[in-house]
């Protein structure tokens, strides 16, 4: 198979490549890339449900937008089961691990609001049962499009298959909170075409969801971010010389890293309404270095393209590592070249001592970072944890340039509004 530079020939945009040697320089426990450590004694959201990816309420450029005063958010939500004989260990008491480890089977979005940007109120499901195509109701970005309170929720259908979808509603507020209402209509957008972008067939380990719709600043035109892996059957990748990039000697075998096949897509509107889109090549790949790019999204400040993406130690190739956590690159164009910040691409990551405390960073143009919490241990050997599925302490960074700084620790799931739409 072709390197992955050579692959797309003539199109648009090469893709930028984040390289085994920029994943080198990945340090974890670096105090300006370290997430502070969250407690053990955490407060959870809700003893009814498990929640992990966090989808603030916003508008097509990004801001973090209530409604009437109302801050909303959606999340991937699974109810929890400490009474199901399924969930119970021999000794009859409830097995929570288990029961989060399975919550992705039964993802469903829901959504919750606040006056204050956190200590969220729970409102219930997006659609309603039967409404989406598909088992699962896997992570998007609800978008408020106008004063009249119309919302289109993009998301990811899955099993069978992974399809990204929208579907219309509106948000209803009182004095009393917020209501959603319509969703009851899911528009199929487009799938992975085994040219671009990674197939099932291709791979059963594939992955294509997480749309994140954008206007470009500089064209004017609507496009749409999502996580795909580069096209091919699996294993068939080439690690070059490209890939690899500039390592020391002694970093030259790449062992089985041609598994690992991560990208960033992007697609662009056809229309105004966001229905009609056209696939185009990736805008970052990861092949030779990482799995998953999972829910990219940008920040646009200072006249520059900040690009993020979430990732975990487990899907890093062979012979490079770090750890998992929110990863950034960017570039003065929408079509790159990207170059990764701090040099290595990590941003935020969870520290050695809590490696799975947080995971599902959202950065904010405000500079703000939501996160869910997984685990946290309770003991010093880290033999016992605690399960979280409940917002983390939000987390302040700055960007300057090509660097970023952790400045800040707020509140458990401090989700501010950047600008507030009065509903007519």
């Amino acid at each position: 198979m072709k390197s992955n530079t050579e692959k797309f020939g003539k199109t648009p945009h090469q893709p930028s490549l984040w390289t085994r040697a920029d994943a080198l320089k990945v340090r974890a426990d670096d105090p300006t890339t370290t997430q502070p450590l969250v407690s053990a004694n955490f407060p959870v959201l809700s003893d009814e449900v498990f929640i992990w990816d966090t989808m603030p309420l916003r508008d097509i450029d990004g801001n973090i937008t209530s409604v009437d005063g109302w801050s909303v958010i959606f999340t991937l939500t699974a109810d929890r089961h400490p009474n199901d004989p399924q969930y119970l260990d021999q000794n009859g008491n409830y097995d929570i691990t288990r029961d989060w480890n399975d919550r992705h089977g039964r993802a469903k979005m829901y959504y919750w609001f606040s006056r204050t940007g956190k200590n969220w109120e729970l409102g219930g499901r997006v659609m309603a049962e039967g409404v989406s195509p598909t088992v699962r109701e896997w992570a998007g970005t609800p978008i408020l499009l106008n004063e009249q309170g119309e919302v289109d929720l993009y998301y990811t259908a899955v099993t069978p298959g992974a399809t990204i979808v929208k579907v219309r509603g509106r948000v209803v507020t009182t004095e009393h909170g917020v209501s959603l209402v319509g969703f009851e209509k899911v528009k199929p957008l487009f799938e992975a075409d085994g040219k671009m972008y990674q197939t099932e067939a291709q791979n059963a380990f594939w992955g294509f969801r997480d749309p994140w719709p954008f206007r470009d600043p500089n064209d004017g035109k609507l496009y749409m971010l999502f996580e795909g892996n580069v096209a091919g059957e699996r294993g068939s990748h080439k690690v070059g010389d490209a890939e690899i990039g500039d390592v020391p000697p002694g970093y030259e075998d790449v062992g089985n890293s041609r598994f690992q096949t991560a990208c960033v897509g992007i697609a662009v509107a056809r229309d105004e309404d966001g229905d009609d889109w056209e696939m185009l090549p990736p805008l970052l790949t990861a092949v030779g270095v990482n799995d998953q790019t999972e829910r990219p999204h940008f920040v646009f400040q200072d006249g520059k393209y900040y690009l993020f993406t979430i990732s975990h130690t487990f899907t890093y190739a062979d012979g490079v590592t770090g750890p998992d956590g929110v990863y950034g690159f960017v570039a003065d164009s929408l079509f790159g070249p990207y170059v990764p910040l701090n040099g290595s691409g990590l941003v935020l990551g969870n520290p050695s001592s809590q490696p799975f405390q947080t995971y599902s960073h959202c950065v904010m143009p405000n500079g703000l970072v939501t996160s869910f919490i997984d685990s946290v241990p309770t003991d010093e050997t880290g033999t016992q944890i605690r399960i979280g599925g409940t917002e983390a302490p939000t987390v302040g960074i700055k960007i300057k340039g090509q660097q970023t700084f952790v400045v800040a620790e707020y509140d458990y799931g401090y989700i501010p509004p950047m600008l507030d739409v009065t509903l007519k």
